[in-house]
């Protein structure tokens, strides 16, 4: 055998084996529901955040905020900063997306303003120095004029799981609270319990 047709077999032996032994990626819809494992997952974040928004804006609170003495200079509704949502259950949930989720739903309900928190006010505050520094000073953005927060929402996600042979049940329990900034009363809260069971 000469060793063009060597080559050849080789790369056709090499073709057929990569090709049994890949990976297969198929693209989904982002809002198609994928519980794979049964464990928290991106529509469970989308779910509560959704349903407990909802919960919350029906609370009396919003109505009594309403009739208060706003000030003049703010914007209308309430300003809430989301804070912390604690990860208290059994396994790795990122809080973080479930944060934005819940962002996400009280900005699109219309009834609210969110003020930025947590490591995005940082970057602002930031930024705000750099231009005093960097910017001209027509276009710099001045100090001292943030939007105070009225309210800060913060929370927690705990988990239980019962394990019989295949079967597992996980329950989770996501609990939030608001509070006013200015006399640390809890003005609203709102739970939540999801229920799976999975086979295997």
């Amino acid at each position: 055998m000469n060793n063009v047709m060597k080559i050849l077999v080789i790369s056709a032996v090499i073709a057929f084996i990569v090709s049994c032994g890949g990976r297969e990626v198929t693209r989904t819809d982002p809002d198609m529901v994928t519980d794979l494992s049964g464990y928290w997952n991106e529509t469970d974040a989308h779910m509560v955040a959704d349903s407990m928004i909802t919960q919350c804006l029906n609370g009396s609170w919003l109505a009594y905020f309403s009739t208060g003495g706003i000030r003049d200079e703010r914007p209308s509704g309430p300003v809430i900063v989301v804070g912390g949502i604690y990860n208290q259950s059994s396994e790795h949930i990122n809080t973080d997306i479930f944060m934005t989720a819940i962002e996400q739903s009280l900005l699109e309900s219309g009834k609210v303003q969110i003020a930025a928190g947590g490591d995005s006010r940082g970057e602002v505050r930031s930024e705000r120095e750099d231009q005093i520094i960097f910017a001209s000073p027509s276009t710099a953005a001045a100090f001292g004029i943030e939007i105070g927060a009225d309210f800060v929402m913060t929370g927690s996600i705990g988990s239980i799981i019962d394990e019989e042979g295949s079967t597992r049940s996980v329950y989770y329990q996501i609990n939030l609270e608001l509070i006013d900034v200015e006399t640390a009363l809890k003005s609203w809260i709102g739970s939540l319990e999801i229920k799976k069971m999975i086979e295997w």
